[in-house]
């Protein structure tokens, strides 16, 4: 009897292995059968700022070239606050189908898991990497009735005005360029939390601010009609729409400055199929190397870089790796 119940839970076990290498088999065959159909359905690209920001507009040419060559719309939903924060939550909970993706920004997957104590979203554990999108350059702006013609002007206004001007940006990088521009040039100035381009603009078009810091896909149209004029860069690489303008840590007269561009890239929700991700990770790269593409992304001031999956993946361990050194060195100043 004793031989006859060992017989029978073995009996048992290899029937469950069975079954379970069938289930797993099955579900590995529909994931590649889906993987190869994809995408039959529209695809919804969550942008984590309101509309019309260097993240918005880069977004909206990619979904555009998807929708022409995949013959599927491609939704922009835009969720601005919290620092990228709510537009991260949806894809992070969302169905790793490929059928709901996130354009991150530098905020969403390095700076705001350093700043913040608490987040609805693990960068690492709940996303699957796809491509860098583009590495913008930022640029130190004033409305054109501003008195400030260079950044020494700027600082010289600053430290005869200490508190009294305003300062706006709607990325947690921006807020931090200013104040470690503060601190490295002793100046004093409050900095308004935009939650993105679009009400930088605004604040600067209605001398709400003074000064600020945005991208130049949303910039350099006003920069170009005489409404804003551009002070700095805050990159030392070429920015062709403005070749002469100077790099912000050599306008200041601070090198501790350093680079403080931002970058966008592509995610999914974690569990997305390889091969879903590889086919969007290839798409983004084939898009980029057409000229036409290229022109319209440099026209609207965005510096075009895509990679692979373990690129963007080793990039951010870099990012988070500098950004980390900034802020502890700085962090009695930063929070303060």
């Amino acid at each position: 009897m004793p031989d006859m119940t060992v017989r029978a839970q073995r009996t048992i076990a290899a029937a469950a292995l069975i079954a379970f290498a069938t289930g797993a088999s099955a579900t590995a065959r529909a994931q590649e059968l889906e993987a190869v159909n994809y995408p039959n359905r529209p695809i919804h690209i969550i942008v984590p700022f309101p509309p019309g920001g260097p993240t918005d507009i880069l977004t909206r040419i990619v979904a555009k070239e998807m929708t022409a060559s995949w013959g599927q719309t491609v939704v922009i939903e835009n969720r601005p606050g919290a620092d990228t924060t709510i537009g991260a939550e949806v894809v992070a909970k969302a169905d790793p189908d490929g059928y709901t993706l996130l354009a991150a920004m530098d905020s969403t997957m390095v700076l705001n898991p350093l700043l913040k104590k608490e987040l609805p979203y693990d960068p690492v554990r709940d996303f699957e990497p796809i491509s860098l999108g583009a590495k913008n350059i930022s640029v130190l702006e004033v409305s054109a009735d501003s008195s400030a013609q260079t950044v020494a002007d700027l600082i010289e206004t600053l430290r005869a005005r200490p508190g009294k001007l305003n300062f706006g940006t709607g990325t947690t990088n921006g807020r931090l360029a200013a104040l470690l521009f503060a601190k490295l040039t002793g100046t004093n100035f409050a900095i308004i939390p935009y939650k993105g381009s679009a009400e930088t603009v605004e604040g600067l078009l209605t001398d709400s601010v003074d000064f600020g810091i945005d991208g130049m896909a949303s910039s350099y149209p006003l920069i170009k009609v005489g409404k804003f004029r551009a002070l700095a860069k805050l990159s030392d690489r070429p920015l062709s729409q403005l070749p002469d303008l100077p790099p912000l840590a050599e306008a200041a007269g601070v090198p501790e400055l350093g680079d403080i561009s931002t970058w966008i890239a592509f995610y999914a929700p974690a569990g997305t199929s390889s091969e879903i991700v590889g086919k969007l990770s290839h798409f983004i790269a084939t898009i980029y190397a057409d000229p036409a593409v290229a022109k319209r992304l440099q026209d609207a001031g965005i510096v075009a870089v895509s990679s692979t999956p373990g690129e963007l993946k080793a990039f951010v361990h870099s990012e988070t790796e500098r950004w980390g050194k900034v802020i502890h060195d700085n962090a009695n100043y930063i929070f303060k």
